[in-house]
């Protein structure tokens, strides 16, 4: 994946607002955080707009988006420990499996990107 991703503004808000209690104030700069973020998680631009007719539905897309980005990352994480075992072990079948693990149920793109990318760099391995 080209672009970077700069998660750090939504982990804050979604930090704010659940552990403080603060108010989900729907400004237009919130707004555009919570589409922006729908987009590089893999929510669809619709489910987004729905979701931010309301401050209920807004809450609960900031929670979505929070829960794809650290279960993604989580998951990505363990799945490269496991590979890169597999691979200093010579056992690079199972590092692939690694990351087609990741492929069969990740929904956030670039997290995707990075497990495909991990994929394609063993494709002349043995």
């Amino acid at each position: 994946m080209s672009e970077t991703v700069d998660w750090g503004p939504i982990r804050e808000l979604a930090r704010r607002v659940s552990t403080t209690g603060a108010h989900l104030a729907l400004t237009p700069e919130a707004k555009a955080l919570l589409r922006r973020t729908a987009s590089e998680v893999g929510i669809s631009d619709s489910e987004a707009e729905s979701a931010l007719a309301t401050e209920e539905g807004a809450l609960g897309l900031l929670r979505e988006e929070s829960q794809r980005i650290r279960e993604g990352s989580r998951r990505l994480m363990d799945a490269l420990h496991r590979m890169y075992q597999h691979k200093d072990k010579g056992d690079f079948g199972s590092a692939r499996e690694e990351m087609r693990g990741v492929l069969k149920v990740e929904v956030v793109p670039h997290y995707r990107a990075l497990a495909q990318g991990q994929l394609d760099d063993m494709a002349d391995e043995p």
